[in-house]
């Protein structure tokens, strides 16, 4: 193998190597009660140890006894380790490395219409899209928004989601990286109801841009006596008042409308 070829291999590595480390910086994510930690101490087999979390946020060291960790980065607390068993003159030089065999800290809910509601751990960059693939996907009475609520601080920010446009348009840049203890709420359907003279009476799902003609052939089409003449929608106001109003076939349907079909008079 000649030098060229030697070099080329060295900068991959190194590149690698480089790229591993700062993927692993920004994907870090902070310790906290609940979290399962494997603490490992170069060439001190007897400090080795595998520990929990409490709900106080410490782990219980060998020597060391109890460290408060909670709100710390795997590499901050292998540094506060470090830094105690120096200064305590327990180890001259130690190297500890912290893994984290589960995160349970780091967790975000799930509500709404989707297949499996719940907590799910977070472990690195999870998206939107990802979550809700843990959690089974969108039921089909489920609707196009989902809403993601998070804390910042003492207050809370939301941001409603429609995944439908985002797959359709191909932008993902609304598929957002969720954090520890995010809400993601997924809305139901929209609907409509039609009864009279139609084949099947009852509750549909809207689409968009549904028109009364396309939501009478939803609900089976007239029946015999039903006729398209008159057509009425019960509709709520801005003020929440109901009105009855005359529509036309072209016309578009709103949230919970109301479609009443009249029987022909001859």
């Amino acid at each position: 193998m000649n030098k060229l070829k030697l070099l080329m291999i060295f900068t991959l590595l190194w590149m690698i190597c480089i790229g591993g480390a700062v993927a692993g910086e920004t994907k870090e994510s902070v310790l906290g009660p609940g979290d399962a930690l494997k603490i490992f101490v170069y060439g001190q087999p007897d400090l080795t140890t595998e520990t929990r979390v409490s709900e106080t946020g410490s782990i219980t060291f060998p020597l060391l006894g109890e460290i408060l960790i909670d709100g710390l980065t795997p590499s901050a607390a292998e540094r506060k380790i470090v830094n105690l068993l120096k200064s305590r003159d327990i180890l001259r030089n130690p190297q500890v490395n912290i893994l984290t065999s589960s995160l349970q800290s780091q967790m975000v809910s799930v509500l709404g219409s989707v297949r499996n509601q719940g907590r799910y751990p977070i472990e690195g960059k999870r998206s939107l899209t990802d979550i809700l693939a843990m959690a089974g996907g969108i039921l089909p009475e489920g609707g196009d928004l989902v809403t993601l609520i998070r804390s910042d601080g003492n207050k809370f920010a939301k941001e409603v989601i429609d995944v439908i446009e985002m797959v359709r348009s191909g932008d993902l840049t609304r598929n957002l990286n969720v954090r520890s203890d995010d809400l993601i709420y997924v809305e139901r359907a929209l609907r409509f109801y039609i009864y009279g003279e139609v084949q099947r009476p009852g509750t549909y799902r809207l689409e968009r841009n549904m028109t009364v003609i396309q939501a009478l052939s939803v609900g089976g089409g007239l029946t015999q006596r039903g006729t398209e003449r008159g057509l009425r929608i019960q509709r709520r106001d801005v003020d929440g008042n109901l009105q009855m109003l005359t529509v036309k076939s072209s016309d578009f349907v709103e949230p919970d409308d109301v479609i009443y079909i009249k029987e022909s008079l001859f």
